[in-house]
């Protein structure tokens, strides 16, 4: 067995206690047992799994990771202990969770161009946008059931848009931003299926930015949506605004026979103005609060009221993504063009600092995102073709994703258990049974 079997060098051996949060069958007893000092991981799962199946022989093994004193163990055990100036005298408890890491990789969905923007908020659908000009929606994640036509350039970011208003499950609201310079607004009946995907058009364009739009979010409340644009600046738009009618109605919609016919046009109702360069990634999750990163350096939280940036943090490279989550929904993730992931928390008095830096990948790094129900677990994607999984417990990535073999140019978590994303492969990747709550 090799270096981290637990048949190989006894004479070393420390007293531990496993613990686990985890429920039955995943429970071992609580009493202290003699194990290698010199095991790792590999070798602590291997031990737990002959634990659980001595209690259940029809338990299946399964992969764990392991925490002492809440941090992941990446390293022989005896050189955690003395990296982390612990006494090996004492009994040791070690928590074990499941590890985080894909079992299960979807065939590809093939598209005619890169896939370079992604939502999957929705547990019923993955959208995606297309370098093709056209939005689809992937029910179940399994096949194209709409799509969504009328940009006349590469669509660059998509969202879908939550209406608190819509008493409908079924009707969804999506907005999409082009390198042709405006934003798009679309409904859709995501109950609605056939044999070949239906074609959508646009109930309204928004227009006023001079450049290619680059990043959609949407306020909590579903009514407004705010966009970052090459041309430095970022808008704040209306999603229904007095006067729509029933134009944006499911059943208006299915009448559109020619997605080419004019739509209900709109401008921005406020900018926000500061960064000097392209405002590549933006995150609406409060009311009263935006978050920018931009190729000027910057990550900026605006004062919507106001209309003024109330912070800048210095990153010294152009970003490329942020989003916003973990403890409080309110540390900052943010990747770019020097390969590290680094993470802020804004409400430290020395902010200006990440508190946290990831440097696995190996090219610019174009997508990062905060898993929606845990505090510790993110992702990113990059040029380099890797998905990465991460936990801020420890620096190393808990996972590789190597499914695409071209740049990864958009990533998001899908269900809690599923990663999303596409790239210059013009694939859309799905990756399952990820373990994370």
């Amino acid at each position: 067995m090799g270096s981290n079997g637990i048949n190989e060098d006894l004479s070393r051996q420390v007293r531990v206690r496993f613990l686990t949060k985890l429920p039955p069958p995943f429970k071992v007893q609580t009493s202290s047992i003699a194990i290698p000092a010199n095991l790792s991981r590999m070798g602590l799962s291997e031990i737990v799994n002959l634990l659980l199946k001595n209690s259940n022989a029809e338990f299946e093994t399964t992969p764990f990771d392991f925490l002492i004193d809440g941090e992941l163990i990446r390293m022989p055990l005896e050189q955690f202990l003395l990296v982390k100036s612990i006494s090996a005298e004492k009994i040791l408890e070690i928590e074990y969770i499941r590890a985080v890491a894909p079992r299960k990789h979807e065939d590809p969905h093939l598209h005619d161009d890169w896939v370079s923007s992604i939502d999957g908020s929705n547990p019923r659908f993955v959208l995606t946008g297309c370098y093709d000009n056209l939005a689809r929606i992937w029910k179940d994640g399994s096949f194209c059931t709409h799509s969504l036509q009328g940009h006349n350039g590469a669509i660059t970011s998509v969202c879908v848009i939550n209406q608190k208003g819509n008493s409908s499950r079924n009707d969804i609201c999506i907005a999409t931003g082009s390198k042709d310079k405006t934003l798009r607004l679309w409904m859709f009946d995501v109950a609605e299926s056939a044999d070949n995907p239906v074609r959508i058009g646009a109930f309204k364009i928004l227009r006023g930015h001079t450049s290619s739009v680059q990043s959609i979010s949407a306020i909590p409340s579903g009514d407004m949506v705010c966009s970052g644009s090459w041309d430095s600046s970022i808008k704040l738009w209306k999603v229904v605004s007095e006067g729509d009618g029933d134009s944006v109605s499911i059943k208006r919609r299915r009448l559109i026979t020619n997605v080419d016919e004019p739509q209900l046009e709109a401008e921005a109702t406020a900018d926000l103005v500061g960064h000097t360069q392209c405002v590549s990634s933006i995150v609406w999750l409060e009311p009263q609060t935006i978050y920018s990163a931009s190729w000027d350096h910057s990550i900026r939280i605006w004062d919507v009221p106001s209309e003024k940036a109330t912070s800048n943090l210095v990153c010294g490279k152009a970003l490329n993504c942020l989003d916003v989550g973990g403890e409080g929904s309110a540390l900052i993730a943010a990747g770019g063009s020097d390969h590290v992931l680094r993470v802020w928390d804004p409400r430290r008095p020395s902010s200006s600092a990440p508190i946290f830096q990831f440097s696995s990948h190996s090219l610019w790094i174009s997508a990062c995102k905060w898993h929606p129900r845990s505090i510790f677990h993110l992702l990113s994607a990059s040029y380099d073709g890797k998905v990465m999984l991460w936990d801020l417990r420890t620096a190393w990535p808990l996972a590789k994703i190597d499914a695409h073999k071209d740049k990864v140019l958009c990533a998001d978590w899908w269900k809690d258990d599923s990663v999303v994303s596409g790239g210059a492969d013009s694939k859309l990747f799905i990756s399952s049974g990820i373990s994370i709550i």
